[in-house]
């Protein structure tokens, strides 16, 4: 069994409704992930949950945050957890950054916390790949696509993830 590690970031695949201040917020924990996780009976994995953010406040100085977990991690599978939004420009970032490892990034467009199938959709789908994976990059796995990231793009017309 491989080990996998798996960075979760925040994004709209973590957040939950706060009804004291009457909106959505990113929590510090995993519990989507782990919600998800939890029917995976022979994945062999580590969560570390890092920056806690939207994706649209993410900056180069939490990229470099997630490059250094990776690096300092001997594990050759990555999958992160990250918000739809900038996950492109983040996965631009880390593949000037690393070249030895496999590493997908995956998130939701709709919160768990609402409605589960996407995510879970989504989890599945990168983590099928992230097992079989043979060369290593950085790939986006969403809406059931898998592939480089740089031939995968947020189609924000109709709100799905699309091969180029």
């Amino acid at each position: 069994m491989q080990d996998i590690l798996i960075i979760n970031t925040g994004g709209t695949f973590n957040k939950r409704y706060n009804p004291l201040r009457g909106e959505l917020q990113v929590p510090e924990d995993s519990l989507a992930l782990e919600g998800v996780l939890k029917y995976f009976y022979n994945l062999k994995y580590k969560i570390i949950n890092i920056i806690h953010k939207d994706s649209l406040d993410m900056n180069d100085s939490d990229r470099q945050e997630i490059v250094e977990v990776i690096q300092n991690s001997s594990s050759k599978k990555i999958l992160i957890i990250h918000g739809t939004d900038t996950m492109d420009k983040t996965a631009l970032f880390l593949e000037q950054k690393i070249k030895d490892k496999c590493v997908i990034l995956t998130g939701a467009m709709v919160p768990f916390s609402i409605d589960y199938i996407e995510a879970t959709a989504n989890i599945a789908t990168a983590i099928g790949y992230i097992l079989n994976c043979q060369k290593n990059g950085i790939y986006i796995a969403m809406h059931g696509l898998v592939d480089i990231h740089n031939r995968v793009f947020k189609n924000r017309d109709i709100g799905v993830f699309q091969s180029i």
